[in-house]
């Protein structure tokens, strides 16, 4: 379970600058290199946030969505579960103390190896959606316990949708339903996905209805009662969560009213988590005017911690810091801005960060901060042309309020 909330607070503005001055004179030297702030008082809120909205939902963490070590050991010790996808992500939590019991296998097609080795460090809780996966649980692992995947209707609004790889069809639950009965493999629950980014949060009546579906179909078909309902994710931090908050409560009153003790519901939340506590900084390393547009360089990108701009046209929140190592102030707070253009560090000329964005006057080693980057950032980076996302740092940071 989740424990209660840690006495840590959200860094200030200034206590932000502060720390990333600190980590630019103390730790980068003269290498000027692109480097995380993780806020370990924004970790604390978000975990209270979810607490106080949604106390009946248990959060599993999306491993994927970002696997920095020092922002899961904080998601580990704040009690959260984790949702992990492969053999490596399962090593990553059980390093980290975690027992198995708070992990969810949910990859709805895994390699056998990656089946034996969760059956060997008792990771007991994974998903399936193809008869196919029955069968290699069925040989590798037939103690486990199963939530059946389902395909819910697409009316979240969200960015990216699931459904044409992941969930069975409404006519397939009956005899998956069937051969897991068959194979004495154990179906203790149901879970979808409304997707990612989701704007309409009545979306969670409709998967909900359809997982209620699911589990009258095991009842009538005679499997021991189901207890487990697996949410997913698509969950946002800020407004938007205290609407997602609702609907879900809304439809599990409908639903599941009265659901006796050991009925449990789970979530997959990743962006809600990973996204705002995220700082990255990057530095300018060039320059130039071409048709009165000012034109930089910086040493991070689409290739590295913004491959999200790939897919995924989230809002960009950048700000300008001076090279902390002048005599220079170190905001540009009044000065006027121009219209400028951001190049990541690679040759492709698709290596765009902003286009059309207003900043002012910068120079080479001035920084370039971009905030709320959590969320499928350095997860999805590489090392592209030499810069090589998997080596920018992490540095923790807590606030010094009391």
């Amino acid at each position: 379970m989740v424990t209660e909330k840690r006495l840590a607070t959200p860094l200030s503005r200034d206590e932000l600058i502060d720390f990333m001055q600190s980590v630019v004179l103390n730790e980068q030297q003269h290498e000027m290199d692109p480097f995380y702030v993780l806020d370990l008082g924004v970790v604390n809120s978000l975990v209270d946030t979810w607490t106080r909205n949604l106390p009946m939902v248990q959060p599993f963490y999306a491993v994927k969505c970002n696997p920095s070590p020092a922002f899961l050991k904080e998601m580990a010790a704040l009690g959260t579960g984790f949702d992990c996808a492969s053999r490596a992500e399962i090593e990553t939590i059980l390093s980290l103390g975690v027992s198995p019991d708070r992990i969810v296998f949910a990859n709805t097609c895994k390699p056998e190896s990656h089946i034996k080795y969760a059956a060997k460090v008792g990771v007991n809780l994974t998903t399936f959606d193809s008869k196919c996966e029955l069968e290699k649980i069925k040989k590798w692992h037939p103690k486990c316990a199963l939530l059946i995947r389902i395909k819910i209707p697409e009316t979240s609004g969200a960015t990216l949708q699931f459904g044409s790889k992941f969930g069975a069809l409404p006519e397939e639950i009956v005899s998956l339903l069937q051969a897991a009965q068959a194979a004495h493999l154990k179906v203790v629950g149901v879970s979808f996905h409304i997707g990612s980014r989701a704007i309409n949060f009545l979306a969670f009546e409709d998967a909900i209805a359809a997982a209620k579906t699911t589990f009258e179909a095991a009842a009538q078909l005679g499997l021991p009662k189901m207890h487990i309902l697996d949410i997913g994710g698509g969950f946002t931090s800020g407004p938007k969560f205290i609407e997602a908050a609702s609907a879900v409560k809304v439809a599990l009153q409908k639903y599941f009213p009265n659901e006796p003790a050991g009925f449990t519901i789970i979530a997959e939340p990743g962006r809600f988590f990973a996204k705002t506590p995220f700082t990255l900084a990057t530095s300018v390393i060039g320059k130039r005017v071409r048709d009165g547009i000012k034109e930089y360089w910086i040493n991070d990108g689409i290739w590295g911690s913004m491959s999200f701009l790939k897919y995924d046209h989230d809002d960009v929140i950048c700000s300008p810091l001076a090279n902390c190592g002048s005599n220079k102030t170190t905001t540009f707070k009044g000065l006027k801005t121009y219209d400028s253009k951001v190049f990541g560090p690679t040759c492709d000329p698709q290596d765009m960060v902003l286009e059309g964005y207003q900043l002012p006057e910068l120079g080479v080693n001035d920084w370039l901060i971009f905030h709320n980057i959590g969320a499928y950032s350095s997860s999805c980076g590489n090392d592209f042309n030499g810069f090589k996302t998997s080596a920018i740092p992490t540095y923790p940071a807590i606030s010094d309020k009391k």
